[in-house]
């Protein structure tokens, strides 16, 4: 059977050219651990490990290497970095599009003395801006937020949202999981004081490695999530203050900090905007075959403003569940359904509890694949 995989939301697939290969490099040929030896081959992983926080400032015009941490993931990250800095007492601004990764320790941390209130967006996904000013108290710290939804694909005015941070003096911190690698992300233009990024979805990089870059001002107001080993200052028995031995204790990724490399390595030569212009391409083409065929409901935006490559649709009288699992077993397609760990967000986009029936695109798909899935899609349907 044919087999087309349109879930890169959940994770991209296939990797970008060079992922596996340099992965099995270090397995094969370098396979030590970094800030722990003064052998070559230590060196040679540590050039790598530092390239790649490198890399990753080129990626979102972030101009200190040294504060590029990398983690397991996003959820990680987002932990660290909410868990961090909220104290008793604290109030936080979010949208209602937040993934799980942000209100589960959110709400776990109510039970300590925090707050946050959830700014509604709009049956589209989009932010009003004049909500999130509304919402501030005397007492909010900070404002989070994702780029952009992994339900509908609608990316919110961060840039508006990182003017007010800066004029009240909130902390920002940025969920990128939909957005690096798909959009131009730049640092500074979105007054961001952390953006938090995984490896594995739109960056073509491997599972395992996440990471997030940080300002200096939100850093020192952080206490590290965990602590151990960091192969500096090991005469001392707490964790050291600087970047990035601070929030980087314990044996780092290396494997899929190499594959991390090698897939910016890919993006850096491809240009975000070229993948972009192709991904959106192919995405116009099956929003149009989407709007022929009856009895579908495309969830969010219908055009190419302001989104990603992710739709989700919905078929009334129908079980989502049993057409996505069709497309799987009949034709080979391979999409998400459900809930995507956003129930906020289905809230607002009036999909919960339902859920949806999620297609996200990777440049490497083709022409070939969208008419081949609405042609499925017709052909399920019109069954009923």
């Amino acid at each position: 059977m044919r087999r087309v995989y349109l879930d890169n939301g959940a994770t991209s697939f296939p990797k970008a050219p060079g992922v596996v290969e340099s992965m099995s490099t270090y397995l094969t040929s370098v396979g030590c651990n970094v800030n722990r030896g003064s052998y070559d081959i230590s060196f040679e992983a540590e050039n790598i490990v530092y390239e790649t926080r490198e890399l990753i400032c080129e990626l979102f015009n972030f101009p200190k290497a040294e504060n590029v941490i990398f983690t397991k993931n996003i959820t990680e990250s987002l932990n660290v970095l909410i868990k961090g800095l909220l104290k008793a007492g604290d109030h936080v601004i979010v949208s209602s599009m937040e993934h799980n990764a942000v209100m589960r320790p959110l709400n776990s941390l109510q039970k300590h003395g925090i707050e946050y209130t959830r700014v509604k967006c709009n049956i589209l996904g989009e932010l009003n801006i004049e909500d999130v000013v509304s919402s501030i108290k005397p007492n909010t710290k900070a404002v989070i937020m994702p780029q952009a939804s992994n339900v509908c694909g609608t990316v919110l005015d961060l840039k508006g949202v990182g003017s007010i941070c800066k004029e009240k003096g909130l902390y920002f911190i940025i969920d990128s999981a939909q957005t690096a690698g798909f959009l131009d992300i730049d640092y500074e233009d979105l007054n961001a004081d952390a953006i938090a990024f995984t490896g594995h979805k739109s960056l073509l990089g491997p599972q395992g490695i996440g990471g997030f870059v940080i300002s200096d001002k939100l850093s020192d107001e952080i206490t590290p999530f965990i602590e151990g080993g960091t192969g500096s200052l090991s005469d001392e028995e707490i964790q050291p203050e600087y970047m990035p031995d601070k929030f980087e204790a314990g044996t780092l990724n290396i494997p899929g900090i190499y594959g991390l490399n090698a897939s910016l390595k890919y993006i850096m030569k491809e240009k975000v905007s070229t993948i972009r212009e192709k991904e959106l391409y192919l995405l116009e083409h099956f929003l149009e075959g989407l709007l022929n065929i009856p009895n579908v409901n495309i969830v969010g935006k219908k055009d190419l403003s302001h989104r990603t490559a992710v739709v989700s649709i919905d078929v009334p009288g129908r079980d989502n569940a049993e057409i996505s699992y069709e497309l799987s077993s009949k034709f080979g397609i391979m999409t998400r359904c459900g809930l995507h760990c956003a129930p906020s967000a289905h809230k607002t986009l009036n999909t919960f509890p339902r859920g949806t029936i999620r297609f996200s695109f990777s440049h490497f798909n083709t022409m070939d694949e969208v008419e081949y899935t609405i042609d499925a899609i017709h052909k399920l349907l019109k069954k009923s």
